[in-house]
């Protein structure tokens, strides 16, 4: 039975009379390696959806690998008969884009809120966390920022390019952060911001990176996380199909070259009390260090969440600001876990592991689901980098390592749900088995 939303009806409604020359809607969902996988259908049919017609796509789209195939994992794919699973229409999600050719809209759908939600849907999973917190008087308050980069459009032999100022004709190829680089990519990072917020995402402040065409553009805090979370996934659909428009390539891959920094995801997360109070800033500050604390425990249990592919582990223990071990510290960016610098009302931790190309969702839950470990374990962390530049606790540097110290891992499974632990395991595991099975030139050259 389809789960309808009283104020969805007129939301289409209202939509479809200010654009009215728009005929289609791509009705988009975030699969396990995070992306988007959806229908479109006709405006006039997305209003029968809201009024209570069924939606249904097949469940096993959730378990999509990289490059689109499918995997066998336990009872699913080739031994289930590929049904079909319930979603609904996300509630204020409906918006117009601006990178096709011709006028559509997008809205999110989901299986979380519906009478069987899919166990291992992203969406689904950051879903049971947040309402496990909430049982227990929790509100976090989170934002993400997302660092990207811009390449040219064609590629060289499958190598990326430096992206072109279209003024000079010029390579960006100065790793700097110079304010002067904004100017000279204006009109694409400024369509970048109008096109997030046209989706409805705060984004705000933008930033020049220390990469060659590498950028980061904020967003505001949420005091709804899976909001905060839908936001991340919606910009990175719309950040690249703006550059596509601009005759730019926008990745957010972790680390593209090996000579310049990887691109984060930094998530910004506090946590307030039924009553407003920032529960991380109470008896000196003891709840905030057991935060930490849960985080850094299970951090080294959720790598295969943080850094998804084999190129994501590039990333840690290269260059500037990207860690080694599982570590924290007040105004360190050198730590996974940082604690900028703020008043009591809006202190928080800055989680700054996680590759840019991660799944905002299951991110979002880990981080959360580590929070918590650390405030009812009620124990104190590991000395921060700031008394110790040695501090830190091991975490596994490789896909098989990482998805063995996550497999069986208690606490992950009982917060992030067994099923979807073995599923996202597995789905991993035979993608990297997948990706390694390719032989390449060097290797070739090195050993032929």
């Amino acid at each position: 039975m389809s789960v309808v939303f009283p104020d969805l009806l007129t939301e289409v409604r209202s939509f479809r009379a200010k654009h009215p020359e728009i005929r289609y809607v791509d009705l988009i969902a975030l699969d396990i390696p995070g992306h988007f996988y959806g229908k479109r259908y006709p405006m006039d049919m997305l209003e029968k959806v809201a009024a209570g017609t069924p939606l249904k796509l097949p469940q096993n789209c959730v378990l999509l690998g990289t490059q689109g195939g499918l995997y066998p994992i336990g009872d699913y794919c080739f031994a289930d008969g590929d049904p079909d699973a319930a979603r609904r229409l996300v509630p204020g999600t409906l918006r117009p884009v601006r990178w096709e050719k011709e006028p559509i809209a997008q809205m999110l759908i989901t299986s979380d809120g519906t009478a069987k939600p899919i166990e291992f849907e992203p969406r689904e999973v950051l879903a049971r966390v947040i309402q496990r917190l909430a049982r227990r008087g929790i509100r976090p308050l989170v934002a993400f920022e997302l660092e990207f980069y811009l390449f040219d459009r064609k590629l060289d032999n499958g190598l990326p390019q430096y992206p072109r100022d279209k003024a000079t004709d010029d390579h960006d190829d100065q790793p700097n952060m110079h304010i002067e680089r904004l100017s000279r990519f204006a009109p694409v990072l400024h369509e970048m911001v109008d096109g997030a917020n046209e989706q409805g995402v705060p984004a705000n402040v933008i930033t020049a990176e220390l990469g060659p065409g590498q950028f980061e553009i904020n967003f505001s805090h949420s005091d709804d996380a899976m909001s905060a979370a839908d936001w991340s996934a919606l910009f990175c659909r719309s950040t690249r199909g703006i550059a596509m428009k601009h005759g730019y390539r926008a990745s957010f891959m972790s680390k593209p070259y090996l000579d310049a920094p990887g691109s984060g995801m930094h998530v910004h997360v506090s946590m307030y009390d039924n009553a407003g109070n920032n529960i991380l800033a109470g008896d000196d500050q003891r709840k905030l260090r057991h935060a930490v604390a849960g985080c850094l425990e299970l951090l080294p249990h959720c790598m295969p969440i943080f850094a998804p592919n084999h190129n994501a582990y590039r990333r840690y223990g290269a260059m500037v600001n990207a860690a080694s071990k599982a570590s924290w510290g007040f105004e360190d960016r050198d730590a996974c876990i940082r604690i900028p610098e703020s008043d009591p009302r809006n202190l928080r931790i800055e989680h700054r592991l996680a590759g840019a190309d991660a799944n905002p969702y299951l991110v979002l839950a880990a981080i959360l689901t580590g929070m918590e470990h650390g405030l009812e374990r009620g124990v104190e962390p590991i000395a921060p980098l700031n008394d110790n530049r040695q501090s830190g606790i091991e975490f596994p540097k490789d896909a098989f390592s990482a998805l063995a110290a996550m497999r069986h891992h208690p606490e992950v499974n009982e917060g992030l749900g067994s099923e979807f632990v073995m599923v996202y395991c597995e789905n991993k595991y035979q993608e990297q088995l997948d990706f390694m099975r390719h032989i390449d030139a060097r290797e070739y050259r090195w050993f032929l």
